[in-house]
């Protein structure tokens, strides 16, 4: 049976289409995922992010294990309230899962891990927790919203008004992007996965109906998992499975941004891995992709160039605000800009660029 989160009674009444994302009951769509994804890149958009996984991580040794964990520095994280973007990897340099890490100050650190990698990362979790005085408490009586949109803020605001929660936005109106704040039993961060401004929001399950309604009532259009995909893509944000997995290292997958490697000293999984690859060198170019014409790109399809470069699209969408197919592509390194992609036996042109296609509303790219 097909896991559930709170939100789903909502999800019925307003209508939206039901599929199974890694074995949860979500909605892709409410009728409509254009126009969702129309909303996030103009007004504001709301997604239930509940199915994704929140573990706390506490003890004297939480930071020490942090610093080991992930290939970004923690120590990055000096005032309370601070996120930072990593990878987790294991000691090859694969890629166990990307996550978003917030410093908790004394509660030490809050992880936010994807729905469809929670076994993998709880089991690799506790086995490098080795000697280190830590905790790891999976809170899955947490649920979480996101609401994205260049006028998130205003519409919270509209909703701290409403509903009486000046305290809560006291704190959530200084945030800047990647930080967090705790107000009682909500935490809320500046963060999300579409491109534009917004926050997430953790809070007990119990509270997620009524903050839901708080939301769409004053004005956020409910927005499943296809205009997700639409926005992440756009603004040229990875997903786990699809652009990067263990096989894969955040060098081969666009994020070498995200690894840390200024202290010699900290010896992060899978860092001796990763430093073999820069030394060998021939690492791929990782791009995006526009395809010239009429047409849609998916995963899997072929890419070539003029030179001989060739790749394979990773993932692949029809963009609703360039009005033509786009996707990310990993090709043997070239600096040519044109190539073409085998879409059925037939080869489309199409240009190389650099990501993200759409960022805070504005195109970044130019057609081909």
């Amino acid at each position: 049976m097909l896991k559930r989160t709170p939100l789903f009674e909502a999800h019925e009444q307003a209508g939206a289409k039901l599929v199974d994302f890694g074995g949860w009951e979500m909605p892709l769509h409410y009728g409509s995922q254009l126009a969702e994804h129309e909303a996030v890149r103009t007004a504001c958009g709301v997604f239930d992010a509940s199915h994704m996984t929140v573990i706390d991580v506490t003890g004297a040794h939480a930071a020490d294990y942090l610093r080991v964990l992930l290939a970004n520095d923690i120590d990055k994280l000096v005032d309370e309230g601070q996120a930072l973007y990593t990878c987790m990897l294991n000691h090859a340099g694969g890629v166990v899962d990307d996550l978003i890490v917030y410093f908790r100050a004394e509660k030490g650190y809050r992880l936010v891990v994807n729905a469809s990698t929670r076994e993998q990362d709880l089991a690799w979790m506790n086995d490098c927790v080795g000697d280190f005085d830590v905790a790891l408490n999976e809170q899955a009586d947490l649920a979480l919203i996101a609401v994205q949109g260049p006028q998130a803020k205003a519409v919270f605001e509209r909703v701290a008004k409403a509903y009486d929660l000046h305290g809560l936005f006291d704190k959530v109106a200084p945030l800047t992007r990647f930080s967090a704040c705790e107000h009682h039993s909500v935490y809320v961060g500046r963060t999300g996965y579409t491109g534009e401004d917004g926050y997430e929001i953790m809070m007990p399950a119990e509270h997620a109906p009524m903050t839901w309604t708080a939301f769409t009532s004053q004005g956020a259009q409910p927005c499943g998992l296809g205009s997700r995909d639409t926005l992440r893509i756009e603004a040229g944000l990875n997903l786990y499975g699809t652009d990067m997995d263990q096989s894969i290292s955040p060098l081969e997958a666009g994020l070498a941004w995200t690894v840390d490697f200024g202290r010699p000293e900290r010896q992060f999984n899978g860092r001796q891995a990763l430093e073999r690859q820069r030394e060998n060198g021939g690492l791929p170019r990782w791009c995006g992709v526009v395809l010239a014409d009429k047409g849609v790109i998916r995963g899997g399809y072929q890419v070539a160039t003029e030179g001989g470069a060739t790749g394979v699209i990773t993932s692949g969408t029809f963009s609703p605000t360039l009005n033509r197919a786009v996707g990310f592509v990993r090709l043997s390194a070239t600096d040519e800009s044109d190539c073409t992609i085998d879409i059925r036996g037939r080869h489309h042109p199409a240009g190389l660029r650099s990501l993200p296609f759409v960022r805070s509303g504005t195109i970044r790219v130019d057609l081909p």
